[in-house]
Order: structure tokens, then C-alpha cells, then sequence
């Protein structure tokens, strides 16, 4: 059982909370009586799960059940920082392998691409990165051997991510052998989704202006909603996950020939 420390901690996700949040990305709507019996605990517990996860902005209550949360705003970036912490940190050491050292990268707006950052700070040397997250940018910035160049534009206190037209057309200036990129949500038929239409722009020309684009996601984007298209799984060359995807996204991958590596 999990405390009720856990269950009130924005901070931690628990085993069960997790598995809830991918239930309801597979089936849509679920009934409380279904989840409970589900995972063995009382009706109880799970409408208590259930207040957590609604709170933390993962899913909707509604009579008798649940369903996912809305396509128009994402989840609070301090929470979705430690969500799927693990994960994240073991599809960044797995992506690490495949960057050389001296290469040039871009890295995008997002708490994977963060984790990505940080383990490339520590496993790689003579990396040209360029980024409009100033969390990336602050935390390689005093890697010497690192060149880290910085985007211009307008700053998101929510995220300290960068966006905006200046941003763009300074992303056009470039070509990298590299750009790895975050996502809010893939949907079934390979569509690649996020909530900010400013930010999805800025995406687009990351991939349009890399020789390799790599997708780092957790299991829990598989079937995720959100409002705006990015762009399509065919697009990517690799994606990096931490867990088999359902056999749908698998299916869709090999349709596309994009790699699937799972950490």
C-alpha cells in the first residue's frame, strides 16, 4: 500500500498511479469499480488516487469513473519535472550512446530534454549545443569544453523556455548533425503532439534542421492527448523510450522505418 504521504505529495508517482494514468490513455474512460478491482484495492483507495491524479492535472472525474485530461494545457512544469524521474534518466544515458563526441545538437524546450543535457554534460566532451531552454543552457553553460549557444526571443518564466519568431528564424541559421526533441503526447496513427503552438513551430524547425532527429518519451505520451500537431512519428529517425509501446505505436513505427529503442 501506498502512504497517504505519497498520495499528497505532488512530487512522487507512485507505482499504482502510474499504471492508472496508462489505463485510462489505453481505454479511455474507466469506471472506479473496474480500477479497484483492477489493482486489488478498495473503491476507496482509488477515488483517493483518483483526487491526486486530477489535482496533478492527469485525468477527468466524472460519475462512476475517469478519462483523460484535457488536450489544451499541460500538466505544471515543477510536476511534470519529477514525474517519470527513473524513466527519463535511463532514456537519456540510452540516447548518450548515440551522440558522438564533438557533434553539433540541438536540444528543445522539455524536462527529457533536460535530463538529456545533464547526462550528455557528464559522458560526452566537445559538444556544439544549441537550445532555447535556458534550464539546458544554464546547465551546460559552465562545461568548458562545451560551446552552448543560446536562442533569442521571448522567455516563458513557467519553464524558462525560450519562443517566438526571433527564435525561429535564429534556428534557421543553422544545420546540426543532431536535434533531440520532447513531446506532450503521440497519438495512435503516429501523430505528435504538444499544447503550445509556439513551441510546436520551434520543434518543426528543429527537425527540419537536423541530419538525425531523435524523440525522447516517456511510456506514459503513448496515447496522451494534446491540442496541436508537431509532426509525425515517420518523421524521426530514433525514438527513445523506457518501455515496450502497445503494439499499435510499435506497428506504426516499422510502417515509418523509425528506430525503437527502449531503455
Amino acid at each position: 500500500m501506498v502512504n497517504d504521504k505519497m498520495h499528497n505529495d505532488e512530487n512522487l508517482m507512485p507505482a499504482r498511479h502510474k499504471r492508472i494514468i496508462e489505463t485510462v490513455s489505453n481505454q479511455g474512460f474507466v469506471a472506479v469499480d473496474s480500477l479497484a478491482k483492477q489493482f486489488s484495492v478498495t473503491a476507496q483507495t482509488i477515488r483517493r488516487d483518483i483526487r491526486t491524479l486530477q489535482k496533478l492535472g492527469f485525468i477527468q472525474k466524472f460519475h462512476g469513473g475517469i478519462c483523460a485530461a484535457s488536450t489544451v494545457q499541460n500538466i505544471a512544469y515543477q510536476t511534470r519535472k519529477n514525474l517519470y524521474s527513473e524513466e527519463k534518466i535511463r532514456i537519456a544515458e540510452k540516447l548518450s550512446g548515440f551522440i558522438p563526441n564533438h557533434a553539433s545538437i540541438f536540444l528543445n524546450i522539455g524536462t527529457s530534454t533536460e535530463e538529456v543535457a545533464r547526462v550528455l554534460k557528464r559522458t560526452k566532451k566537445g559538444l556544439r549545443v544549441i537550445t532555447n531552454n535556458l534550464n539546458v543552457a544554464y546547465m551546460l553553460g559552465d562545461k568548458d569544453d562545451f560551446e552552448v549557444i543560446v536562442a533569442g526571443g521571448l522567455i516563458r518564466s513557467k519553464d524558462m523556455g525560450i519562443t517566438g519568431e526571433s527564435t525561429i528564424d535564429f534556428i534557421r541559421q543553422f544545420k546540426v548533425d543532431f536535434g533531440v526533441i520532447g513531446v506532450s503526447g503521440i497519438d495512435v496513427d503516429g501523430t505528435l503532439l504538444d499544447f503550445d503552438y509556439n513551441e510546436v513551430r520551434i520543434s518543426r524547425e528543429i527537425i527540419i534542421n537536423s541530419r538525425n532527429v531523435f524523440l525522447v518519451t516517456d511510456k506514459s505520451k503513448f496515447g496522451r492527448n494534446a491540442l496541436v500537431r508537431l509532426g509525425n512519428l515517420s518523421e524521426i529517425d530514433i525514438v527513445f523510450t523506457d518501455s515496450e509501446p502497445p503494439e499499435a505505436y510499435r506497428q506504426a513505427m516499422i510502417a515509418s522505418e523509425t528506430k525503437l529503442v527502449v531503455a
